[in-house]
């Protein structure tokens, strides 16, 4: 069972977003990067596929040059090998997937072939959901998106996706590739041991062949704030009786 894991290195949740003057890219001097939470999730099913059946997973990102942090961390739970598609610009959704088909077909001329490829449903920055059924559809592989278990059963693929209360099954054929959500399973954190040894683990480092845009970026535009108002209600020893009067206006006394 060889499994591959496609993730993306991606600003902190929570973290403040500032965009540089040419409204192009986002400053990231200032913030921290973990990989996508969706894809932490196949991350761990990946590891966990590989300690029930055997075989072999790689994660594959594509990326800037610090994406290794985000690879090294995948392995660090597990993953055996890592695989960086080395970029210093952003692609869209279209050249991303074909550098990704393209490092496919590259790791079955080396004889490497996936029996499963996980992808994220869909990225924490940019949420194209895309990429994984773009991959899909270029290799000729059946996708399932938008999972919430998955299980080997008899040489096939048995996948669940939520709806409303319910669930959807789907039993698929190998090789396959498929797209999954937080909730799939809690993906474990690193230990010191796994950090040690994920150092030792290798990347293949691969400088892919960008194809032109579909679409232009025009210009990058943050969401409109809530301006929330600040009252202050005094200083020190005087500002006591307001206080008291706010928490009865609240109900707390």
């Amino acid at each position: 069972m060889n499994i591959l894991v496609c993730i993306k290195r991606v600003p902190v949740t929570g973290g403040r977003i500032v965009l540089r003057d040419d409204e192009q890219a986002i400053e990231t001097r200032h913030l921290g990067f973990a990989i996508s939470p969706h894809e932490e999730c196949g991350v761990e099913e990946a590891v966990r596929l590989v300690e029930q059946n055997g075989g072999e997973s790689t994660v594959l990102t594509l990326g800037p040059p610090e994406a290794e942090e985000q690879i090294r961390d995948a392995m660090a739970v597990g993953i055996n090998r890592g695989i960086l598609l080395e970029t210093s610009e952003e692609w869209d959704a279209q050249a991303t997937a074909a550098a990704i088909v393209a490092a496919v077909e590259e790791e079955r001329a080396a004889g490497t072939e996936y029996d499963l490829i996980f992808f994220g449903n869909e990225s924490a920055d940019t949420g194209n959901y895309q990429v994984g059924i773009r991959v899909a559809h270029a290799l000729g592989r059946p996708c399932v998106t938008g999972l919430k278990k998955i299980e080997l059963v008899g040489g096939r693929a048995r996948c669940e996706q939520e709806i409303d209360d319910q669930r959807d099954v789907y039993d698929v054929a190998l090789p396959a590739v498929v797209t999954v959500k937080e909730g799939l399973n809690l993906p474990r954190y690193p230990s010191v041991p796994g950090r040690l040894r994920a150092k030792k683990k290798p990347i293949d480092r691969k400088t892919p062949n960008p194809r032109p845009a579909a679409l232009e970026r025009v210009r990058l535009k943050l969401p409109p704030g809530e301006d929330k108002p600040t009252e202050i209600l005094g200083h020190g020893p005087e500002a006591a009786p307001a206080v008291v009067e706010l928490l009865r206006q609240i109900g707390v006394i």
